[in-house]
């Protein structure tokens, strides 16, 4: 797992990826009225999509994986025409973006995974 995360900056770049996950978690969670129209087969499933990377987000918690689950779930409500506009896209945009530079310091994935002291 060490080789998912370059660097876990802390400091303000780390308060910084902490203001950037909880904003992705916060447009992730905005989802879930875009997915109300759907069949009652795939409503479970999209609803566990997006409550569970909002709380990975927001926890720090494996953050590549649940950035681009959200980045996929923004694609996806542009493709089905759920939300039009470019809104959409500029979310999949930060969600991509927080994938590419990971948890930072304030994070779960920080205390689990980060630089070990070996004394």
């Amino acid at each position: 797992m060490q080789r998912l995360y370059s660097v876990f900056p802390n400091s303000w770049p780390g308060l910084g990826l902490l203001i950037l996950r909880g904003a992705a978690g916060f447009m992730t969670l905005g989802l879930l009225h875009s997915f109300f129209n759907l069949t009652a087969a795939t409503l479970p499933v999209c609803y566990a999509l997006i409550i569970g990377s909002t709380i990975l987000l927001w926890v720090g918690l494996g953050t590549p994986v649940a950035a681009i689950v959200a980045a996929m779930l923004q694609i996806g409500t542009m493709v089905l025409g759920k939300e039009p506009g470019m809104e959409p896209a500029i979310h999949a945009a930060l969600g991509v973006g927080v994938a590419l530079l990971g948890p930072g310091s304030w994070s779960l994935d920080a205390w689990l995974f980060g630089r070990k002291r070996i004394i």
